[in-house]
């Protein structure tokens, strides 16, 4: 169980976004020994009983704003190399903390936002086990590589998971403050396109749709130490994901 990993990102996100930059490196230290063992990413009980709040009551902000900083989370674990243990209830944004003496809440599921919650982690766990490249190369340091880790200031953090084909990449992008970016720079690994496949603010997810809707195709502009770059709407509190699409030949 990579109970570090664990720590960092929930002391990170139970952080007001007002002062995440100073903690910014909580989000990247896991990736440091992320290849000393074989590990499991666990959101367990342990972490939602005797006082400690469920994972939604954890997150700071008002309510819209916890749900907003959930998925973000939860984007961010299910990217992040490490399989994963997200425990019950937790799917759906059980808002009461676990207790063995009764079931869950699933009366909860009657409100919209329950389902919303429910539909993001059922399509998560679906991008997750259809695109190798989150699980293919795990326990290897060729299955992720940093785009950007040093936006401290703007709480954001890029990065690409990577599968046996080279040119399988997705291009994960985890914006952690309340600040939507409307004309983002990024650089990338490969000229080319990149499509947009998850975003956290999809309307159908209870989000804004602050989305990108076209391919966005790389141009000679350098960004982040790469050759090439895109430029992209980023959520507040979201995460966009993109995947490669190599140029027509």
């Amino acid at each position: 169980w990579n109970m570090g990993w664990m720590n960092d990102t929930l002391r990170y996100m139970q952080t007001d976004p007002y002062f995440r930059h100073e903690h910014y490196g909580e989000l990247l230290f896991s990736m440091v020994y992320a290849y000393s063992e074989k590990f499991m990413l666990v959101l367990s009980h342990d972490e939602v009983v005797h006082g400690k709040k469920s994972l939604v009551e954890k997150m700071p902000g008002s309510f819209e704003d916890k749900l907003k900083n959930l998925k973000a989370m939860l984007g961010f674990y299910y990217t992040h190399p490490g399989k994963k243990l997200l425990f019950m209830g937790q799917e759906f944004a059980q808002s009461n903390e676990w207790w063995e003496g009764r079931e869950l809440d699933w009366f909860s599921l009657d409100i919209d936002y329950n389902k919303q919650i429910q539909k993001y982690v059922k399509d998560l766990n679906n991008l997750y086990t259809n695109e190798k490249s989150l699980y293919e190369l795990d326990e290897y340091s060729e299955g992720f590589e940093w785009i950007n880790n040093i936006s401290a200031d703007e709480s954001i953090i890029v990065f690409t998971r990577n599968g046996v084909d080279p040119y399988d990449r997705l291009l994960v992008v985890c914006n952690f403050d309340t600040i939507a970016r409307e004309n983002y720079k990024i650089g990338v690994p490969y000229d080319g396109g990149y499509k947009e496949i998850f975003n956290s603010d999809a309307k159908v997810y209870g989000g804004e749709g602050f989305v990108n809707g076209r391919i966005k195709k790389s141009k000679v502009d350098e960004c982040d130490g790469r050759r090439d770059s895109i430029r992209i709407k980023v959520p507040a509190l979201g995460i966009s994901i993109f995947r490669y699409v190599p140029p027509k030949k």
